[in-house]
């Protein structure tokens, strides 16, 4: 079975349906059970007790667990002296810290098993170092570090952990933000197109297949830096 956090909604959501699909077992998480449309965990990715009720109750079941997709984040676009303290905490301790604490606490599993992928998420503003997205992108940047430093650790049990950094996607997390201003990002893409969430889909169904065994430790950006 696949484990995909933020299943209820924007990338998770997508992803999950694409793997249904595609035949695949998939546990959601999300904060709240009843925004799920598959079988699911409510659980907190920034809350520490809450992951490690949600991989208990995965353990519980006892099904190989083929990939744990953590796909839950939040963004603040705004510059960092404008931000407020509560929103700094929210989005590190959602995108790097939930990450971390779902990679700690569903690893035991793979590691057991011998085998198994994790996929992160950062974004394109921490290559392009985009204005207006400081500590979204500090949070990304902690992602990107953590997720290669990780596939060092785990490489030994075949285990594998890549990061996906995509450019401007069509999500609640731009709510607005206009067209005109994503034009501007994606024109510093090597390929200066925005990407649809089908996009990112094809990337998860690539990283989670066999033919991808090569690969960990990268950080894959859509569109291309």
């Amino acid at each position: 079975m696949i484990i995909v956090t933020g299943a209820s909604r924007g990338l998770g959501k997508a992803i999950t349906e694409r793997l249904i699909e595609k035949g695949e077992k998939v546990i959601g998480l999300a904060r709240s059970k009843d925004s799920l449309k598959v079988d699911g965990i409510e659980c907190d990715v920034s809350d520490y007790a809450s992951v490690k009720d949600a991989a208990r109750q995965v353990k519980r079941m006892k099904q190989p667990v083929k990939a744990v997709i953590n796909a839950a984040g939040v963004a603040s676009m705004n510059m960092a002296v404008t931000t407020d303290e509560s929103t700094v905490q929210k989005v590190i301790q959602t995108n790097l810290v939930g990450t971390i604490y779902c990679c700690q606490l569903f690893a035991p599993i793979m590691l057991r098993q011998k085998q198994g992928a994790f996929i992160n998420f950062s974004t394109i503003a921490v290559a392009l170092a985009l204005k207006g997205e400081s500590v979204y992108a500090a949070s990304k940047a902690g992602v990107e570090t953590f997720s290669r430093t990780f596939a060092r650790e785990v490489a030994d049990f075949n285990v594998r952990v890549n990061c996906i950094a995509p450019g401007p996607i069509r999500t609640d997390l731009l709510r607005g933000i206009t067209d005109a201003q994503i034009e501007k990002i994606t024109s510093q893409q090597v390929i200066p197109k925005q990407f649809e969430k089908a996009d990112v889909c094809d990337l998860v169904e690539l990283l989670i297949d066999e033919r991808a065994s090569s690969l960990s430790g990268q950080v894959l950006s859509l569109g291309g830096v």
